[in-house]
């Protein structure tokens, strides 16, 4: 199996950043995240120089969905990154990692009357995504005495190699404004008193492996500004999303790098904007490839068993990375203390969950497996611990975070006094 040059393997242990995961589990228990700070931070440099050296006006904003912990947003914001935020909580946690207000932008298709004026009050540019919503923003920066600037977000009715769950710019997508009538939605913005156009969005996809539909992307975003330049919109920014995948099949999957979307995208943009007599900055939003492959899940084995295959069952289950679950997702499986012995045996390795669908890795070729073993999964830095829960009760598991040769928690594991916390006793079981 191809491993990034974080990922090594030691004496038959797997090591991320030059720590040993099998120590890691034994002092801070399992499950456990373990990310490398250091590969989150090259890959950001990667997108900024591919972009940069193509052209000087650029802004990085990376997907905070992807993983909000504030350790990893404290540590793009020193690279000047910023940020694609999805609700008040995000835009809350970018600033307080001390991401500049003027390089959030605030998306999303169902924002709450208190996200607006959030958004007001921090002076946070605005993804706009309907013309009601276009309405209440301008209305909410009336009550604050101040004006919003936003960018209006396109759909632009895109079929994309992708999972039909994270394909955004499809025309029966519920995101954006389809592509025909954003010009009326700038005319009917310019005529605000409270709102400024002054932006471009758009974000096809996620988990796209191929370069040409972000470059199908940028043609009929520069189309739409030269139409907005010749109406008298002053384009200040055009964002062209992210969505730009990574190898989960590490052997087989095609691996498009930054420097291979800016090729693809740049020429594209600046021809674009050349023809509408503009110097916009180019906005980009990756958020899986900034992150994915930073971190693995490392989950202890329980058991293991023979029915009409043979089960692995492990401590991790669906609570704490449900991507197999929801989208039938693949990550690769190491197993961390026998990280080269041969692979002889198949396994499907299975969580805790009260669910059929618990399934982490089916029918994976693997060594020979017993209780105790302890089984890395791989690139799970994105939507890993983002999307995870409490189902069945069961505490989230610690984050730990490494920097060269340093290791700290950056999120504790929680306790069964968390899950009950927010509970209330009503006044009738007194």
């Amino acid at each position: 199996m191809k491993l990034p040059h974080h990922l090594t393997i030691k004496n038959s242990h797997l090591h991320i950043n030059g720590q040993d995961c099998v120590a890691l589990a034994e002092k801070y228990g399992t499950p456990l995240y373990v990310t490398s700070e250091d590969r989150i931070c090259e890959q950001f440099r990667r997108y900024k120089t591919a972009l940069s050296s193509r052209y000087p006006k650029v802004q990085v904003l990376y997907a905070a969905k992807a993983n909000g912990n504030l350790s990893i947003l404290r540590a793009l914001a020193k690279l000047g990154a910023g940020a694609d935020v999805f609700s008040s909580g995000e835009l809350h946690c970018a600033l307080d990692a001390g991401m500049a207000p003027e390089k959030l932008l605030f998306n999303g298709s169902s924002k709450s009357p208190a996200d607006l004026r959030l958004a007001v009050e921090k002076g946070i540019k605005v993804s706009v995504d309907s013309l009601d919503e276009l309405h209440h923003l301008d209305a909410a920066a009336k009550a604050a005495a101040k004006v919003v600037t936003i960018a209006f977000r396109v759909n632009p009715a895109l079929e994309v190699p992708t999972h039909p769950k994270i394909a955004t710019g499809l025309a029966t997508s519920k995101f954006g404004i389809p592509y025909k009538e954003i010009p009326a939605a700038y005319s009917e913005a310019l005529t605000s008193e409270n709102v400024k156009p002054v932006g471009l969005h758009c974000h096809i996809g996620s988990q796209i492996l191929d370069t040409e539909p972000f470059a199908r992307a940028a043609e009929v975003m520069m189309r739409i500004a030269k139409e907005l330049t010749e109406m008298g919109v002053a384009l200040e920014f055009i964002d062209l999303g992210g969505g730009l995948g990574i190898p989960y099949h590490h052997d087989t999957d095609p691996a498009p790098t930054p420097e291979d979307y800016a090729a693809k995208v740049v020429p594209v943009f600046k021809a674009g904007i050349e023809a509408c007599g503009i110097t916009p900055e180019l906005w980009v939003e990756p958020g899986r490839s900034l992150v994915a492959d930073s971190t693995v899940l490392l989950t202890r084995v329980n058991s293991t068993k023979s029915a009409h295959k043979r089960f692995v069952n492990v401590d991790a289950g669906f609570n704490l990375l449900i991507r197999p679950a929801m989208y039938d997702a693949y990550h690769e499986v190491i197993v961390a203390n026998k990280a080269d012995a041969p692979l002889s045996t198949e396994y499907t390795v299975t969580g805790p969950i009260c669910e059929s669908g618990d399934i982490l890795a089916p029918d994976r070729k693997l060594p020979q497996i017993a209780a105790g073993d302890l089984i890395a999964v791989l690139d799970a830095g994105a939507y890993g611990f983002a999307m995870s829960s409490q189902y069945n009760s069961r505490p989230r598991c610690p984050e730990v975070l490494i920097h060269g040769k340093q290791v700290a928690l950056m999120r504790r594991g929680e306790t069964i006094g968390d899950i009950t916390a927010a509970m209330e006793r009503p006044p009738w079981q007194r």
